[in-house]
């Protein structure tokens, strides 16, 4: 029976912090590889696609067992193209083709730590929780409630009101995972937005996810994922 859901991997060739990240090498391997292979092992897609506008990375994603069945617009490829404009793209033109599907998860390119059993995880509420999308997320190590700005060279606390507030009476606060998000397609495309009112979130651990713009992240990103795995050097 086929699977109606859908692994979306965006990978535009343009990089500027860091040349070619969707395939630069992470412990040994293209680190698009990652996100391709959690999809794959997870066994929850009927598709397992990735949407780029670069040749070469068109055959990495090949290679390790996605498909890449059309190239990504030049409209969706540009430096203004948000997410959700690719993920849009993507499922127009295979429903065009006469391929539909029930859900839809996008997965960074540059999420090493996802795995199939967290995909998994986060499945199981999307659909058992009746929400319209569902994704990882991090607790602040430190409360916001009690975070500064600065002007004119002076501290000056964001919410005053909490100065003396113990760190443990604060609600905590969480951010997006950058990793993944699975969603219903068809309300995706009625609404066009990915965070709704009605999303869920699985909380991970600040080892299981790091952020990764720069040289320093990426290094941080592969000390993180060695002691994830117990992988000596």
């Amino acid at each position: 029976m086929w699977v109606r859901n859908i692994a979306i991997i965006p990978a535009r060739g343009g990089s500027k912090r860091i040349p070619r990240k969707n395939i630069k090498g992470f412990l040994g391997k293209p680190v698009i590889a990652y996100s391709v292979e959690a999809a794959l092992a997870s066994g929850l897609f009927g598709e397992v696609m990735v949407s780029t506008d670069d040749e070469e990375i068109a055959q990495v994603a090949r290679e390790h067992g996605a498909s890449v069945p059309f190239m990504r617009s030049p409209k969706a490829s540009d430096d203004y193209a948000t997410t959700a404009q690719v993920l849009a793209e993507v499922l127009e033109r295979y429903e065009s083709a006469g391929r539909e599907f029930d859900h839809a998860c996008c997965i960074y390119p540059t999420a090493p730590f996802v795995t199939a059993d967290i995909l998994g995880v986060a499945y199981a509420k999307l659909t058992k929780g009746g929400f319209d999308s569902v994704f990882p997320v991090l607790r602040y190590s430190y409360p916001i409630w009690r975070s500064l700005k600065v002007e004119d060279g002076k501290a000056v606390m964001n919410w005053p009101e909490h100065l003396n507030s113990r760190s443990q009476d604060l609600t905590a606060a969480f951010h997006d995972a950058g990793q993944f998000y699975w969603f219903q397609a068809g309300k995706f495309l009625e609404s066009g937005k990915i965070f709704t009112a009605n999303s869920g979130v699985v909380e991970l651990s600040e080892l299981e996810a790091q952020d990764i713009d720069t040289e320093t992240d990426w290094q941080l990103a592969e000390l993180k994922y060695r002691l994830l795995h117990n992988i000596e050097r």
